[in-house]
């Protein structure tokens, strides 16, 4: 066993930093705070979602009922995907071989990426290992390729979001949420001839709200802006074909820059952006977060394009989510618990606080079989710590009883107050 880090001395037998009491403290600050993070584990049943197995805590699998992925459509478990990932697997094989340039660049990645461009009205799509690295590459490319770009950022952002435009090295200006006027205010202030980009989400997926999308767009034009939206929980689940809220709204051709994920409604894994070719062939040509990496497998990407080109033509399953959403809030509500109103498919429980939220997680899990994590500080705003709900077409009226009536035990046991 090597020696602990923090038991070494200098050659002159000096004292050098403590690396493991560093590390330890840091841990313990999150075990203090109630926010450390412990990941399930657990295996998902295919062909039965929202039913999995539980092997954490006890001898063998337990089964549970997963009320917080967001494999929103329950795409990942599709016949289709499922299917078209096999047969990708039995004729090229695992991997994809490398960068896109080297040897990653499959006739696969080039038909999803036509099919991405379709759905959103663009010209050209790109195709990234996560929405996280969208984001982060997209966004730190653009505006250092802007001399004296400014970039204007909703402020509550995704992180991935906030990293690109930090690791851009240009100037932000934060705008209050979802605050059309303070944006105009901070769009005013600049030079009228300084490269600007607004980013901002169209649903923000901690508090289920929908961006004002024509409005900001109507300040990109007036004051001669690119526009970046972020549309990683809403591609699949909105608009006519799943284009998502801009495709609902009537507004994608007036967006800049579309970025999505393909790991959530689409059921799979991965990210893009969609816009114009030259826009495209920019970030392709420049981002390194896409010349660099890995390009993903084959048979990912034929499960999502198998996804999308299914939920171009297909409803049912955004029907069936947006009803089951419908139908938990106006429980919970009946209830009495402490929902909190959104237009969309997520469904907040607030509680306030990191302690008490991980152990009603903790006792719905061990207790009921029921999986959703606490969401807390840096996600949320402390203060505001949560459970996050994401029901979905397979969640069934008894399966959304039996939740609220636990929820509503454990809320007494707490002493917890339900409203009148």
């Amino acid at each position: 066993m090597s020696q602990p880090r923090g038991a070494r001395r200098h050659s002159n037998g000096l004292p050098t930093v403590n690396y493991d009491q560093v590390f330890d403290q840091a841990i313990e600050r999150l075990h203090a705070e109630g926010r450390y993070r412990v990941f399930i584990d657990i295996l998902r049943n295919k062909g039965a979602f929202p039913n999995a197995r539980c092997f954490a805590g006890h001898n063998g699998p337990k089964p549970i009922t997963v009320w917080c992925s967001n494999d929103y459509l329950a795409m990942g478990q599709h016949p289709k995907v499922v299917a078209a990932m096999e047969e990708a697997l039995h004729d090229v094989g695992a991997g994809s071989g490398g960068t896109r340039n080297i040897g990653g660049n499959t006739h696969y990645h080039i038909e999803l990426e036509r099919e991405l461009a379709d759905l959103h009205g663009k010209q050209g799509a790109l195709l990234f290992t996560s929405g996280y690295v969208s984001n982060d590459a997209t966004l730190s490319t653009l505006a250092k390729l802007l001399p004296g770009c400014v970039i204007f950022s909703d402020e509550l952002n995704h992180a991935s979001m906030i990293a690109g435009i930090r690791n851009s090295g240009c100037e932000k200006r934060v705008f209050r949420h979802n605050d059309v006027g303070h944006l105009e205010e901070l769009l005013a202030a600049e030079d009228p001839d300084r490269p600007k980009l607004i980013a901002f989400e169209s649903v923000y997926s901690m508090d289920g709200d929908v961006a004002p999308i024509h409005d900001i767009c109507d300040l990109a034009d007036k004051y001669n802006a690119l526009t970046y939206i972020d549309e990683v929980h809403a591609v699949g689940m909105y608009g006519p074909r799943g284009g998502g809220i801009s495709e609902r709204d009537e507004a994608a051709h007036r967006i800049d820059i579309i970025e999505g994920t393909l790991g959530k409604a689409f059921g799979v894994m991965g990210g893009y952006v969609a816009a114009d070719t030259r826009i495209i062939d920019v970030i392709r040509s420049y981002a390194p977060g896409f010349i660099f990496t890995t390009s993903l497998s084959p048979v990912l990407v034929a499960g999502v394009l198998a996804s999308v080109r299914h939920l171009k033509q297909s409803s049912e399953e955004r029907d069936g989510q947006q009803a089951a959403a419908k139908a938990l809030k106006a429980m919970f509500r009946e209830a009495g618990l402490p929902v909190t109103d959104s237009t969309t498919h997520i469904v907040p429980l607030m509680v306030g606080d990191p302690v008490m939220a991980k152990r009603i997680s903790d006792i719905l899990l061990a207790e009921y079989g029921v999986y959703v994590q606490p969401i807390n500080f840096p996600t949320v705003p402390r203060g505001t710590e949560r459970l996050r709900f994401t029901p979905g077409p397979a969640h069934t009226p008894e399966m959304m009883r039996e939740l609220t009536e636990a929820l509503v035990e454990i809320w007494d046991r707490m002493e917890m107050k339900l409203a009148a």
